[in-house]
């Protein structure tokens, strides 16, 4: 995604002070996993259930073949499809654009898994809820980073506010070019790749690194 159509977001509310973000530097992942694995035993997601995830892309013939990751999660998006799809109002987005759901709410209808057009949410069948990446919530609002984030050997997940201008994720968009899955949807996607292969852009191809 350029620059250019980044600036034509809708703009934030003046009294808005903070607004979370993540950027994914594919040219510092190494497809170890460590973050899906960090993910599920911070959230303690029962097997099968992932809220984040490596998806692995082959290309080439042997000899000459090269493998491709994309670390994938909820983008909690800007202007989320799902969140005016929940008949129950289970999800809602905060004032710092974490996307979340409402366990007391949520009535596993999956019209929210049908309406998203990234395919990052899945039903807990322990729970028979929907549950997606939320950045950590609990986390964040402790002062701490994403467990993913945390856990990256190769720092390349990078985390934080997106309204302050010091911060290391509002330097990278002001000075790389960076990409998002499907920008041509309107939903504006608050998770950004750098140097993305655009086949593991490209949610039906690929397959998750456990798979």
């Amino acid at each position: 995604m350029s620059k250019e159509k980044l600036q034509e977001k809708p703009e934030k509310k003046a009294e808005a002070k903070v607004h979370y973000g993540m950027v994914i530097d594919l040219r510092r992942c190494i497809g170890c996993h460590s973050c899906s694995v960090a993910c599920k035993a911070e959230l303690e997601s029962p097997p099968g259930v992932y809220r984040s995830w490596v998806k692995i892309i082959e290309k080439g013939t042997y000899p000459h073949v090269r493998k491709f990751f994309l670390p994938s999660l909820c983008n909690n998006c800007d202007n989320p499809i799902c969140l005016t799809n929940c008949p129950v109002k289970a999800t809602w987005k905060r004032e710092d654009g974490i996307v979340v759901v409402d366990p007391h709410r949520c009535i596993g209808c999956k019209y929210c898994m049908a309406s998203c057009p990234y395919d990052v949410r899945s039903i807990n069948p322990l729970k028979r809820i929907v549950q997606k990446c939320e950045f950590c919530r609990h986390r964040v609002d402790a002062g701490i980073e994403p467990a993913c984030v945390e856990t990256c050997l190769g720092r390349a997940r990078i985390f934080g506010n997106m309204l302050d201008p010091k911060s290391e994720i509002t330097q990278l968009l002001a000075t790389l070019p960076t990409q998002v899955i499907k920008p041509d949807l309107g939903t504006y996607p608050q998770v950004f790749y750098i140097e993305a292969d655009l086949d593991a852009m490209n949610p039906m191809k690929g397959w998750k690194g456990d798979e």
